[in-house]
């Protein structure tokens, strides 16, 4: 969330980036609670100022052993007064972090002013697109060919935005797990973790899920607890250390998981319907980085880069954009997206989402470092991006390697985790 103060003091300037972003925020609202606190506290301070005062007299006057019964009757309203000013600020307290809470980051000043994804610039391409000499396929059919996707029978199990795989299609997807996150911990330098893959209401308000895309979200409701499926594993890896200070040696930290992600895709009716674009249950390696303000902006070209690079070991064609104003996520201050090129689609899509949240994260989840022994503590910048989303991956796999007898020519970096295969020809 943002610092409040700074909110108050700069309330155009937070106005013009909800204008930007093409969202909304009760800022009216905001500052009417704000101020309210202010002036309680100021109230409380004078009430608490004046009945130290006076308690001071009453005991010189009862050392003196004069009547003080006027003096404490008064006190006595003062306590009551201080008493009901405590509970209207607890309520104004709690208003105002409900308001807080729905406001957005604040961009970076290099992001783009845009409307939509339409106004997303590109800043990179690498590879050129593949030329068919044969009609394409589309991954989907290519999946139901190969005898590798069953998208019918995963529907009679769970409904639609589901997938089973089998034989070498359950191989692919975890050769292409297992090569990512062998290739972020060994030449990356990220510290592989295994994280719970439901959280509390807590964990998902610190990353910024929660209040604002509750529909969203899975909720699993316990004898003891209400628990939610997570949407990523940036959210896990996040709050890794929330309510901690770090030291400033610590960082920068770097974390990288495989989890099974969850999402309800509540606004997406109607789009990608079918394949493994949007499901609500798929794989994911993600990365998260906690750097220092100063070394934020250049972890996230790293982090960008370390994305690509799977792509660029599959030898899979994709560009970089940078997501303009109307574009960029809830929490972002920056964000590169990383598209593959999806030939059956003839466009490129995004496969990787790259973001530096700056302080937004770590002052909803109180995690902060500390420089040296006696520093003021800090918050953290918090870093995250996909490394990649393996299903998307799959899907890109196919399409871009598949041949003519109908078969599909595995990437060379995946073959020692493929068994020594080199293709996946299709069902007899």
């Amino acid at each position: 969330m943002l610092d409040m103060k700074f909110v108050r003091e700069n309330i155009e300037a937070v106005q013009a980036n909800l204008d930007n972003r093409h969202t909304k925020g009760d800022l009216d609202t905001f500052v009417k609670l704000y101020d309210e606190r202010k002036k309680i506290i100021l109230e409380v301070e004078e009430l608490k100022a004046l009945r130290n005062k006076v308690t001071e007299e009453i005991s010189q006057l009862k050392r003196n052993k004069e009547n003080a019964d006027d003096k404490i009757a008064e006190m006595k309203k003062v306590g009551d007064k201080i008493y009901e000013l405590d509970g209207r600020a607890r309520e104004v307290e709690e208003g105002l972090r409900n308001v807080a809470l729905m406001l957005p980051n604040m961009v970076d000043a290099s992001v783009p002013v845009g409307a939509d994804e339409e106004d997303n610039p590109e800043n990179r391409k690498w590879g050129e697109p593949r030329q068919f000499d044969f009609p394409i396929q589309a991954h989907w059919d290519l999946g139901e060919s190969l005898d590798i996707l069953d998208f019918e029978r995963a529907g009679k199990l769970s409904g639609a935005r589901f997938t089973i795989y089998k034989g070498m299609g359950a191989r692919l997807e975890r050769a292409l797990i297992n090569f990512m996150l062998d290739l972020h911990v060994d030449k990356h330098g990220y510290t592989e973790m295994m994280t719970p893959y439901m959280v509390t209401g807590e964990t998902l308000t610190a990353t910024g899920q929660l209040p604002k895309f509750a529909e969203d979200m899975y909720q699993v409701t316990g004898d003891d607890a209400d628990y939610y499926l997570i949407p990523t594993a940036e959210v896990t890896l996040t709050n890794y250390y929330r309510d901690e200070i770090l030291s400033e040696e610590d960082l920068p930290k770097y974390f990288t998981a495989h989890t099974a992600c969850f999402r309800a895709e509540a606004g997406s009716a109607g789009r990608d319907t079918r394949g493994l674009i949007r499901q609500h249950q798929f794989n994911k390696v993600e990365m998260v980085k906690l750097a220092k303000p100063e070394d934020s902006f250049k972890e996230l070209e790293a982090l960008t880069d370390n994305a690509e690079e799977v792509l660029r070991l599959l030898e899979l064609p994709h560009r970089v954009i940078t997501l303009c104003t109307g574009d960029i996520g809830f929490g972002s201050a920056k964000t590169y997206d990383v598209e593959v090129w999806m030939p059956a689609q003839d466009k490129y899509r995004e496969i990787s989402s790259c973001s530096n949240m700056t302080n937004f994260q770590a002052r909803r989840g109180n995690l902060k470092f500390r420089r040296g022994p006696k520093g003021k503590p800090e918050f953290v910048h918090t870093l995250n991006g996909s490394g990649l989303a393996v299903g998307r991956t799959v899907a890109a796999i196919l399409e871009n390697n598949q041949q003519a007898d109908g078969s599909v020519r595995i990437p060379q970096v995946l073959v020692p985790y493929m068994g020594g295969a080199e293709v996946i020809k299709p069902a007899k």
